[in-house]
């Protein structure tokens, strides 16, 4: 049943899904969640952060602009008060080589008037005001910072909320990317994307629409169209059940990322994502990864280079695929033909 319009949570109107023209072919989108380091084991914390992974950014930027891929930046507090992210990112940008958005972990931005802890990692579940106050303390120090006004949001642990569309509206952001389609993160304090679209869509507010752009996971394996549903009514009982269900070829989730996802996962999920005819394919992953030692994904100098290998041979895929690299202004251009209804 469609509900009501005005968060990310309710379920769009045909007319709001942003479809691509029979002659067009899907495009990719490269997120970054561009943040601090911290031990995602530990307790969420406002300080004992790091930001050792900084410099690694120049090496991330020359990568993709090799690839001739202009990736988006999502950067949060941390980052933005830093001055070697903001000389890498900031020359990247003006050069027209990559991107600026924003992205929100409530526990070190200002203002800092919540307890630190699990259920408050997700700026939704904060009070509407002290939502509002972050984002907008946020999007403020990026423009200082950066010389631009970010129009891309993401919101950290993917944590919306049901107020989050209007804010987003009413400061300026035209584009969301925090929806994880096909997770559910409610057994930690966050959202439930389950039933989320995997194609773009318009949230209609009364401060204006915003586009939603779902960070991409696909289905696969011989259910077919009932695999998704087979996938959350099995896994729910733990990892182990997915996992058992992918080794059988029944179902199998794949994110369209490096961290925990082998390549040719990836470029199954790839042909996955063209069959549907989904107009963006949106790749995401952590800048802490881009330096061993920070994240499950990277321990070591060997992992790092298996890192950037894994892009070359999704880049060489979706090359084959006939999947060109776009971005957020692009992406909000081809959404536009599809106007919020």
């Amino acid at each position: 049943m469609v509900q009501p319009a005005g968060n990310f949570f309710a379920e769009p109107a045909p007319s709001d899904l942003v479809e691509i023209a029979a002659d067009e072919r899907p495009r990719f989108w490269v997120t970054i969640d561009t943040e601090e380091d911290f031990d995602w084991e530990a307790p969420f914390a406002r300080t004992g952060y790091d930001l050792a992974s900084v410099p690694a950014l120049a090496n991330c930027q020359s990568y993709f602009a090799r690839a001739n891929v202009k990736p988006i930046y999502l950067v949060d507090w941390p980052i933005v008060a830093d001055d070697r992210a903001v000389d890498i990112l900031g020359a990247a940008q003006a050069s027209g080589a990559c991107e600026i958005g924003a992205q929100l972990h409530p526990w070190v931005t200002p203002p800092h008037d919540e307890d630190v802890s699990a259920r408050n990692s997700y700026t939704g579940n904060l009070p509407a005001n002290l939502q509002r106050a972050k984002m907008t303390a946020l999007r403020d120090a990026i423009r200082e910072r950066f010389a631009m006004t970010p129009i891309v949001y993401r919101a950290g642990r993917y944590g919306l909320g049901a107020d989050t569309a209007a804010m987003l509206a009413e400061l300026g952001f035209r584009c969301d990317t925090s929806v994880r389609s096909g997770f559910d993160y409610r057994a930690g304090h966050g959202p439930d994307y389950r039933h989320a679209p995997l194609h773009p869509w318009w949230v209609r507010t009364r401060a204006g629409a915003v586009l939603e752009m779902p960070v991409t996971t696909v289905f696969s394996g011989f259910l077919g169209k009932a695999a998704q549903p087979v996938y959350h009514r099995v896994a729910r009982n733990g990892t182990h059940a997915g996992a058992a269900l992918a080794r059988l070829g029944i179902v199998e989730r794949i994110a369209l990322t490096p961290e925990g996802i082998p390549a040719e996962r990836a470029c199954k999920a790839i042909d996955t994502a063209v069959d549907l005819r989904l107009p963006v394919l949106n790749f995401s992953f952590h800048s802490p990864s881009l330096q061993p030692g920070n994240t499950p994904y990277v321990r070591s100098q060997t992992d790092l280079d298996l890192f950037y290998r894994w892009w070359d041979v999704v880049l060489d895929h979706l090359a084959r695929r006939g999947v060109e690299a776009t971005t957020a202004a692009e992406i909000l251009v081809m959404a536009a033909r599809n106007p919020p209804s």
